[in-house]
């Protein structure tokens, strides 16, 4: 099926003659980001470790761009572990479009999985993909242009405020992208460069559908959802333009939350099963009520 064209609620050429990359661009949220940067004139350098999906999507990006536009879109395949692909990426970059205004840090992957089950391998290849990958990125980005130029940041992150039952792993890795963000919006901010995070919540897109066995996972969450639907990648994508455009100038260091105040309600996906794992501090009094052996007298006495 055909993407639907591009319909930004920004205004056209805001970003013209403007350059940035994007880890991540070939699927999801990524390939969106892409698509609207495009639509509003910026050229895009899309990177993935999959070089075949990403070179696939390039094309069908590249068929959406009026003949007139000065957008453009270059494919570089790149697995943001390692280093020196890293460095291939930049030099690309600066060699075809000669500066790099923009990063944006959407690169990353994780698979579910309670703590206590994970393999220190697994653990390990999500810190350094969403953690160690992102700084590496950011690292590099600045050495090689912003450190003498300026520029923007955004790093993706996720909805992992109360913590991440069952994706600990990328919600630490994710914490710490956060806390980077705000270091590296007082350290830089001298040599022009602000960074910021966006939070996505339950979003919904056919690549994340497939990635997670299918779209049971995500329609299950609707219910625990202030909004009562799920959040959309061009809802994020807004979110990135914005941090990137002008209208931020005065913003960095923060995170904004696309979430639908999903992160103000309630625990998605995962519930604790009733327990008597945790006895209660009494000095010893064994008898001693706990406020849920309260709670239960005081039902049972109103019903009487």
């Amino acid at each position: 099926m055909a993407a639907a064209r591009v319909a930004s609620v920004f205004r056209s050429g805001l970003f013209n003659e403007r350059v940035a990359i994007i880890t991540g661009g070939g699927t999801g949220i990524g390939k969106t980001i892409a698509r609207e940067l495009l639509n509003l004139g910026c050229k895009v350098v899309i990177a993935s470790r999959k070089g075949e999906r990403l070179n696939k999507s390039a094309d069908e990006m590249r068929q959406e761009l009026d003949k007139d536009s000065p957008a453009k879109l270059e494919a570089i395949q790149c697995n943001i572990r390692n280093e020196e692909q890293i460095k291939s990426l930049i030099s690309f970059t600066l060699d075809k479009f000669g500066k790099i205004d923009y990063l944006v840090n959407n690169g990353g992957g994780q698979f579910p999985s309670r703590l206590g089950d994970m393999s220190t391998k697994g653990w390990n290849a999500v810190i350094e993909t969403n953690l160690t990958g992102t700084f590496q990125m950011t690292r590099e980005v600045y050495n090689s242009w912003m450190k003498d130029h300026g520029g923007s940041i955004v790093n993706i992150v996720v909805n992992n405020w109360n913590g991440f039952p069952g994706m600990g792993h990328t919600g630490a890795a994710r914490a710490g992208v956060v806390n980077m963000t705000k270091t590296l919006a007082l350290e830089w901010a001298h040599e022009g460069i602000r960074i910021n995070c966006v939070a996505p919540g339950t979003v919904y897109s056919e690549t994340a559908a497939a990635n997670y066995g299918g779209s049971d996972i995500f329609s299950g969450s609707i219910p625990d959802m202030p909004t009562k639907r799920l959040g959309t990648v061009e809802e994020v994508s807004a979110a990135v333009c914005f941090l990137l455009s002008p209208a931020a100038a005065f913003i960095s260091g923060s995170t904004i939350k696309v979430d639908g105040a999903a992160s103000l309600f309630k625990h998605q996906l995962f519930d604790i099963p009733d327990h008597d794992k945790t006895p209660a501090y009494t000095w010893g009094k064994s008898d001693a009520p706990t406020l849920k052996d309260t709670v239960e007298t005081t039902d049972i006495k109103s019903k009487l």
